[in-house]
């Protein structure tokens, strides 16, 4: 059964690493997908190849986000795969280093529950924003990125609390280290995802299908909401012997 089937899905970070995967794995399951980021080219070509409907906007910007709610159809799942990775520890990081922070992975969660809430509010529907393992635990150089990341998971709970009378179910993802072009820097760094590999207990780093497959589930599980799915290989809730 294909739970996802004509089921209208907007995708905010469509062309990126997960985002596109996403994107491919739910146009086989059926859903009408809306694509939004902020290259038109690369989305023209993603909607090209998945016969999608797609909109430019800028996701830190609350008055972008309000028109690409406003100008596509009614959704019935919303999925927010847009962050960064800011690795500097708090007495390194710059004033704009962190403001950017803030707004990429956190302001962006709130204009994206803002708007969606609203226009699900008669028919209900899912919400799944991404958030990162280093959220989880303390991880050394990460304050910016797990300080925005904690944020957007309070977000999710307190809004699934706010919405459930309306069917409105918010959840989130949380990534260990992804094989993405945004982890590029990381994972074509032998000495580095070489570490990160050995801190994941299943031996290897994630792949944007792994995290496409828990944001699917949390779309078309009717029964979860304000929960935090963890997706990392073990990396935050296990602990290998030396």
């Amino acid at each position: 059964m294909q739970l996802l089937q004509n089921k209208h899905i907007i995708v905010f970070g469509a062309t990126g690493g997960i985002g596109q995967s996403l994107c491919r794995r739910l146009s086989q399951s059926g859903a009408h997908l809306s694509l939004v980021a902020r290259s038109e080219p690369a989305l023209q070509t993603l909607a090209n190849e998945l016969n999608a409907s797609f909109q430019r906007a800028d996701v830190t910007n609350a008055a972008s986000v309000k028109e690409a709610f406003d100008t596509l159809e009614r959704p019935d799942g919303v999925v927010l795969a847009v962050g960064s990775i800011m690795l500097r520890s708090a007495h390194r990081l710059k004033d704009d280093e962190w403001h950017e922070t803030i707004q990429k992975n956190l302001d962006s969660a709130f204009y994206v529950v803002r708007n969606a809430t609203k226009h699900m509010m008669k028919q209900g529907g899912s919400i799944v924003l991404v958030s990162t393992a280093a959220a989880q635990i303390g991880f050394a150089n990460h304050e910016a990125i797990a300080a925005a990341k904690l944020g957007l998971e309070g977000l999710a709970r307190a809004s699934a609390a706010s919405y459930a009378n309306r069917n409105i179910r918010v959840n989130v993802v949380a990534p260990g280290l992804v094989n993405t072009p945004l982890a590029a820097p990381i994972v074509n760094h032998a000495p580095t995802v070489e570490a990160s590999t050995r801190m994941h207990s299943l031996g290897r780093i994630g792949t944007p299908e792994d995290i496409a497959h828990a944001i699917q589930f949390l779309l078309e599980s009717t029964w979860t909401t304000g929960q935090t799915l963890v997706v990392d290989g073990g990396l935050s809730g296990t602990k290998l012997p030396r």
